[in-house]
């Protein structure tokens, strides 16, 4: 009787561990003109230092989008380049590093990286968020002492904002290409 109620004790606690595991999210802090927020691990392709991208940088011509002034190849795919400080409404700074966003056609220039950190989740924006930056974010997470705006990968650009940059940059928006080369096939 002891040994079951041992055993059922074990596949318990193995199974509260195993929720705990499942709540819990790797994220990367980086920072923008001294503000520190978080993005999902698993959102960043790579990071590199933008003097690693500087010849790969193409600049465009345009003026819709004042937060995109470059796009980079990456892998046969274009991605536009975002100034995370410009994005936010942060002071100017000089980024030393982007983040090539995955599933997004996204780099987002940004100060420094500060480390990776485990968050046990992510809480809703109060709701003093009301602007634009319910877009921006996710939630809120608590890391040590803490709260950071926990970042959501697709709010740096709009749809909007994406076809102006597909203009700017080729001439004609991404979804008219694709339905071209689909229709001489």
């Amino acid at each position: 009787m002891a040994s079951a109620a041992r055993e059922s004790a074990s596949r318990t606690g193995a199974k509260a561990s195993l929720r705990r595991a499942r709540r819990t999210q790797t994220v990367v802090l980086f920072a923008v003109a001294n503000q520190m927020f978080a993005i999902a691990a698993g959102a960043v392709q790579e990071i590199r230092s933008t003097d690693s991208l500087g010849g790969a940088a193409i600049e465009i011509d345009q003026i819709e989008v004042s937060k995109v002034r470059h796009t980079v190849q990456r892998g046969g795919r274009t991605y536009f380049v975002v100034n995370a400080g410009t994005h936010f409404g942060l002071p100017v700074t000089r980024p030393t590093l982007v983040l090539i966003l995955r599933h997004q056609r996204i780099a987002v220039l940004i100060d420094r990286i500060e480390r990776m950190a485990e968050i046990s989740g992510v809480h809703p924006l109060p709701l003093a968020f009301s602007g634009d930056e319910r877009r921006w974010y996710c939630g809120l997470a608590q890391v040590d002492d803490l709260v950071i705006p926990v970042i959501q990968p697709d709010g740096f650009l709009t749809e909007e904002e994406v076809r102006a940059l597909d203009l700017a940059a080729n001439g004609t928006p991404l979804e008219s290409r694709i339905e071209e080369g689909a229709g001489s096939a």
